[in-house]
């Protein structure tokens, strides 16, 4: 078993934290955040990821997971550093990595015996190197030469289904260039090891290109799809017969065809622009991706047209009322970090509209996020009290509990017929035989 610390307490680091603690490791989750680590400490979990509160629990209550805000000692006592502090974007795409430094350098400064860094944030090609500068520097200003690794270890985590993707992962990447750090990394997931989960071992900058090159795949085919979709509105097609037939050869495979008002999250947004920006600066421009940024941004606004243009045209939501169902930006998490719905909503309210929301887990984040339009918003109670006295219903996120809505008590609410269902949850048959008009994506 490994002895380890965390630095950063967020998403990435808690769950990190909770699941290598779950594999028998003794780990130490350290945050400068003092509400956040004592709320911890109580059992309080500050972030909304099904299954995670059981992890952290199991663990803590075995002792082999705890929480602490000195980062020094918790950088004494462990032999294991994981990196796992924010990475936000700066306004020309690229990575913040303000952060990863001021981690790296107090590891320097703390350090006096043999350590594996690694890097679990994600970071631009090129990071695992600055990191082991920056350590050097500090130690060299503290006159010792303390030897130490960094490995890349980027995370593949879903929001929404973290823990489990982290306890069973399609696989784990190591990028190192030390056999005693790879030893040392595969002690760490011993757990998975033992059960013949595929090791890609690396160096450090494959590694780092590893989880760009990923997500920006992602995020095309779900921009392809959704321009197929697109085109399948005017030809007459249905796009959901297209992505299925698509899905069945082999090389192309199902997953991320389903089309949609684009893509949101933390995660790919972030990444593409980042992965954009890494192109630039090596000289080699990144077209597909730089493409795929522009054309989800565009699909987000298409849907407020499609919106309008379905009630009636130019000017048709002016003062008419819309309940909206679904905020963040996938089901399963409180996440609206470039949610598709916040460009829609927006969009909306520019044009006129008023709007009953509702999602079951982002509404606290929804209050700060709709500042700038929150005289134009209800926020209600459930559903069924979003869709009352609307003129049409909007799905914008794929909660399970959307799925299977009363639709001839929708029907008797809104004071219009339009459904939209902008996630392809509904077949149109059975919305139509409630009285509703449908109105899907790609149809």
């Amino acid at each position: 078993m490994a002895h380890i610390a965390v630095i950063g307490a967020g998403y990435v680091g808690l769950v990190s934290g909770a699941c290598l603690a779950d594999f028998g490791n003794f780990v130490t989750c350290i945050d400068i955040d003092t509400k956040k680590i004592e709320g911890l400490q109580r059992g309080v979990v500050p972030i909304y990821e099904p299954g995670i509160e059981a992890v952290i629990a199991r663990n803590t209550g075995a002792g082999r997971l705890r929480f602490s805000t000195d980062l020094a000692d918790g950088i004494k006592k462990n032999n294991v550093i994981f990196i796992a502090v924010g990475t936000p974007p700066g306004e020309d795409g690229s990575a913040d990595l303000r952060y990863v430094e001021n981690a790296a350098r107090t590891i320097g400064q703390a350090i006096d015996t043999y350590t594996v860094v690694v890097d679990k944030s994600t970071v631009p090609v090129g990071t695992g190197r600055k990191v082991a500068g920056w350590i050097r520097e500090e130690l060299e200003k503290r006159k010792l030469h303390v030897p130490f690794d960094v490995v890349s270890n980027p995370e593949f985590l879903r929001e929404g289904s973290a823990v489990y993707d982290f306890t069973h992962p399609d696989r784990v990447v190591i990028g190192c260039e030390s056999e005693r750090a790879r030893g040392i990394m595969k002690e760490v997931y011993r757990s998975l090891y033992l059960t013949e989960t595929p090791y890609i071992e690396t160096n450090l900058e494959s590694a780092e290109m590893i989880k760009y090159a990923s997500n920006a795949f992602l995020a095309v085919k779900i921009t392809f799809i959704n321009e197929i979709a697109n085109l399948c509105e005017k030809a007459g097609a249905d796009v959901q017969d297209v992505a299925k037939a698509m899905g069945r050869d082999g090389r192309i495979g199902a997953k991320f065809l389903h089309p949609g008002p684009g893509y949101g999250g933390s995660c790919f947004p972030k990444d593409t622009r980042a992965l954009v920006k890494i192109g630039q600066d090596y000289g080699e421009p990144q077209c597909i991706v730089e493409t795929t940024v522009k054309i989800n941004e565009k699909q987000k606004l298409r849907m407020v047209e499609k919106i309008e243009q379905e009630l009636g045209g130019s000017g048709s939501v002016n003062e008419k009322t819309l309940a909206v169902l679904g905020l963040a930006f996938k089901p399963n998490t409180d996440d609206m970090r470039e949610s598709p719905a916040i460009a829609i909503c927006e969009g909306l309210v520019k044009k006129g509209a008023r709007l009953r929301v509702w999602d079951p887990a982002a509404m606290g984040e929804a209050e700060w996020r709709f500042r700038s339009i929150r005289d134009k918003l209800f926020f209600a109670a459930d559903e069924y009290d979003a869709i009352t006295g609307s003129e049409a219903l909007v799905i914008l996120t794929e909660w399970n509990q959307f799925r299977n809505l009363d639709l001839p008590r929708v029907k008797r609410l809104l004071t219009l017929p339009y459904f939209f269902d902008l996630r392809n949850i509904y077949r149109r048959i059975e919305v139509e035989n409630a009285g509703l008009r449908y109105v899907g994506i790609g149809k």
